[in-house]
């Protein structure tokens, strides 16, 4: 298994693309910490993955708290440390307005609270992942194309990857890799939902977006040591909608 004994965080645990994320890293072997605000669909995961046959545990704390997600990452630290963080929170944004027509606050909403929980959260776990000279921090980046009435989405998903950037700068000559998964909107449950266009027409060029599997199972590979070297790095999950 990819990652047996390793220990991972993942935040946004309850929703599509975190739950899919945590029990991916449990199949593989990791003892699974899920975090989010809502107790009852956490205890949905975790007893998804104990049916599996998985390790997990259960935390319901709001994550733009930085002392909650300090105390909490101290918690998981102190029984064996961190490996891997992955962080699949959401932004709360506002779409389908012109910029030119938005509220500010509601431009502003998405961009401050991305930068906000990343770095509360990356602060929070690379403190104890520097002292092992090692670990992983993985984000859900969102699209990076530049679509018409998107709000303050764009620009926070611009301000996350210079964040990731920076951070992996700093950190990666103490041990500490840091990526980010760029999907095209939101990963859908299945590939038959999502072969709908044809290359050249706007579409993906694979003709299809990444399912929840196809976004867990690019986490599990960028965790484990078979990604040692990959640091600073954007993991294009776009089918080909994006190009590099």
């Amino acid at each position: 298994m990819l990652l047996d004994k390793k220990t991972a965080i993942v935040y946004g645990a309850a929703g599509a693309i975190g739950s899919a994320v945590a029990r991916a890293y449990a199949r593989e072997g990791a003892a699974v910490h899920l975090v989010g605000r809502t107790h009852r669909t956490l205890d949905q995961v975790a007893s998804l993955i104990h049916g599996d046959g998985g390790t997990a545990q259960v935390a319901q704390l709001d994550a733009l708290d930085p002392a909650a997600v300090e105390q909490h990452a101290n918690a998981v630290a102190a029984n064996g440390g961190i490996d891997i963080c992955f962080n699949a929170t959401s932004n709360d944004d506002v779409q389908g307005t012109p910029l030119n027509e938005i509220g500010f606050d509601d431009f502003m909403r998405p961009v401050i609270k991305a930068v906000s929980v990343h770095l509360i959260i990356a602060r929070a776990v690379a403190r104890h992942m520097v002292l092992r000279g090692e670990g992983v921090i993985l984000v859900m980046a969102g699209g990076r194309e530049a679509i018409a009435d998107l709000g303050g989405s764009h620009v926070a998903w611009s301000a996350l990857s210079g964040l990731c950037r920076q951070l992996a700068s700093e950190l990666g000559p103490r041990g500490v890799r840091v990526a980010w998964l760029l999907s095209p909107g939101s990963p859908g449950p299945n590939e038959s939902d999502l072969v709908e266009t044809k290359s050249g027409n706007g579409g993906p060029l694979l003709r299809r977006r990444p399912t929840y599997d196809d976004v867990a199972n690019a986490a599990v590979f960028a965790s484990s040591d078979w990604a040692r070297t990959m640091t600073a790095t954007e993991i294009n999950l776009t089918g080909g909608l994006v190009l590099d």
